[in-house]
Formats: structure tokens, sequence, C-alpha cells
């Protein structure tokens, strides 16, 4: 029988043999977990308050999503046959509840629309953008100029939207780099996928490259037609949706772009005609000017109806409003795990060891080749001497 009081000068008997065992295990747990290593797991996580705008980011990521554009190999038959040409200047509706991009052409005096996408992904709710963070997609007008499309980075045909616009630096709204662009992912921008926007980048640089200096990008938060500012009369956001609707019901009416400003917190709107360019940019204007177009310059002295911050907040729980989507903070979440076989990785010391050790075999067998070698010179040698 072992005893530790036995054990040689130097060992330590009992002590000895627990820091062994001890050692032995940690070293087989290393080796153990170096090279039995799990799948890698790509993890996509899915976070919005839409379950609509859920179940399409879903398919997206299981690439089981309906194509959201005939080819743009054939857009430009498909612009022939509705009597369009590219390169001429465009006009660009957004409608949130909807989740549809409209890409109007002008034909004529007037613009026809030359087709509609499906939106793959917007964030926040109904309602506009108010500050850098916030989620939250914008509402408003905007106008597009060559400056803003995108050649480099992520989204290399994208155009910014130009957030905070006149209107919005007014009312102290902040943000940066809101887009529209490919994909189906987004924090603020408006994601079309990539088959998508190829067709709209390419439309919209086309016209911009035969001199359209801007294009208009409506947004809105839904169609607005009476029925649906009537079914949202109760939100706190309907003052502000009635102002956009200037903006709806002028272009509705004409078929044009309309003319687009500012005057102290407001929007005005002023229907085009054909004789007037549809490109300018949003700009300020005074009392004066206002009335001049015969409007009612009182529009520039009382400020927009605008929801306190906790009707904002209240969005997210109160029933009474209807169809009101929440803001953000009670998310819904979908997981995709797609798992990857994951090259095996030892620990560092032993890595140097089996990189030295490799180093070791690759010279022993340069110095066998070499030695083969001069054995053989030495024997062919031998051999032509012998035959002398």
């Amino acid at each position: 029988m072992y005893r530790s009081g036995n054990a040689p000068k130097g060992i330590g008997g009992s002590g000895f043999s627990c820091r062994l065992v001890a050692a032995l295990t940690t070293l087989l747990v290393l080796v153990a977990s170096a090279v039995i290593t799990p799948a890698s797991a790509l993890v996509v996580e899915l976070d919005d308050v839409a379950p609509d705008r859920i179940e399409r980011q879903r398919a997206f990521v299981r690439g089981t999503l309906p194509q959201t554009s005939a080819g743009i190999d054939t857009l430009r038959e498909r612009l022939a046959a509705r009597g369009l040409v590219e390169g001429a200047p465009v006009m660009i509706r957004i409608f949130k509840l909807e989740s549809e991009l409209e890409l109007w052409m002008r034909k004529g005096d007037a613009y026809e629309l030359a087709a509609t996408y499906p939106i793959c992904h917007w964030t926040g709710s109904l309602g506009p953008k108010l500050r850098e963070g916030d989620r939250q997609s914008p509402e408003g007008f905007y106008t597009i100029g060559a400056r803003q499309m995108r050649h480099r980075g992520r989204w290399q045909q994208a155009f910014n939207l130009g957030f905070p616009n006149l209107h919005d630096a007014t009312l102290r709204r902040t943000g940066s780099y809101i887009l529209v662009h490919g994909g189906c992912s987004s924090t603020g921008c408006y994601a079309m996928t990539e088959e998508a926007q190829r067709e709209i980048y390419r439309l919209a640089a086309a016209s911009l490259g035969r001199g359209q200096a801007r294009f208009q990008v409506h947004i809105f938060p839904f169609r607005m037609t009476d029925a649906n500012i009537e079914r949202f009369a109760a939100h706190p956001w309907a003052g502000f949706w009635r102002d956009l609707k200037a903006g709806y019901d002028a272009f509705e009416q004409t078929r044009r772009p309309p003319s687009l400003n500012v005057c102290g917190h407001r929007y005005v709107v002023t229907p085009a005609d054909s004789s007037e360019r549809a490109d300018a940019p949003l700009s300020r204007i005074d009392a004066g000017q206002v009335a001049a177009a015969g409007r009612d310059p009182d529009i520039c002295r009382i400020g927009p109806d605008r929801p306190s911050s906790e009707q904002v907040a209240a969005l997210s729980t109160d029933p009474a409003v209807p169809d009101a989507t929440p803001l953000p903070g009670a998310p819904t979440v979908f997981r995709v795990e797609r798992h990857e076989p994951r090259k095996a990785r030892l620990p560092q010391r032993h890595a140097r060891r089996e990189v030295r050790a490799n180093k070791q075999v690759r010279l022993s067998s340069k110095r066998r080749a070499y030695r083969e070698q001069l054995a053989e010179g030495y024997r062919r040698d031998r051999t032509a001497n012998g035959a002398h």
C-alpha cells in the first residue's frame, strides 16, 4: 500500500499527486475545448414593433421573400410599354402604413406611375422622426440632388433623404444619414431589397444625369385619402398630417410635383402649373409671399399641431387611438440561427509548439532529400569509375 510518508524526497507525497492530477486535468480540458469545439452559430435578431415587418424580415433571411422587381434586365422594355423613357424626370412617394414606394416619371406635361415597389422594412411608428437615435423613419417632403446619391460604403446604390430638411431643422428635429437603400434591415431608413433598389437608383440617377436638378420624395404615414384622414382624426399627429395632405392633394390634382416651401413652422404647398420647374429645393418664404399666392398668411404665424411628449409616449399603450402602431419599446424578436462548422483552434502555447514541430519536419525532409541526392550521385560516380 502506498503511503505519502514513504514518497521519495522532493516529490511531496499526496500533495504532489493532487497537483499533478489537477495539472493533467486542466491540460486535458484545454485540449478538449480546443479540438472539440461546437459549431459556430450566425444569430440574426429581427427586432421591430410590427408583425408584418417581422414577417418580411423573416422571409428575407430565409430567402423566401417574394420577388420585389421584375428584373433590371427588362426595365427598358417595361418603361417602353408605358411610353416612358429612362432619364425622364422622376418623383417618389412613400406610404409607411402600406409599406409601398411609388416611382413616377414625367411623360409629356404630367407624371405617370412607372412602378410600385414593396418596402421591405422601415422602423418606428406612424409619425415624423424627432431626434437622433429614436429609431423612427421620417415623414415629410424632401428633395434629392446629385450630391445625395451614394456610390460607396455598405449601400453603394442608395440616396440620402437629407434629413433634417429645412422644416425639420426649424422644429429642431435631429438625425443624419437617413437613406433609401437595399437590403431588409433599417434603423430609420427605408430598406427596399437590392433588386428593387437597383431599379430605383438607376432611374433616379438617370434623371439627374439628364438635367433634373433635384427630385422630390414625399413620405406619408398612409395614403392621404379623406377616409384615412377621418380614420386617424384622433391621432396625436393628425394636425401635422393635414399639412402633408396638402402635398398629396396637389399632386393628385395635377400629376405634377408641387412647389414646396416653409413659412414659419409649417409646410406651404402650391400646386404646380405646366410651365413651372419641379426641381427647386425646399425654401423659406414669408407671409407676404404666401398672401401673394392666394393663401392665408396666418399659416406662417400659427404653429403646427404637435403632440406633447406624454402623448407620443402614450401611443404605445393607448387603445383609444385607432390603428396607432406603437413606438419602439415592446418589440417582437425573431431569432434565426444558422450553424456552421468552426475550425478547431489550439491554445496559443500549443499552436506555437505545433508550428515549430511542423518546421522541424520540413527541415528534416529537406535534409533527407539532400542526403539521398548525395548518395545517388556517389553511386553514379562509383558505377562510372567501375566501367572504366
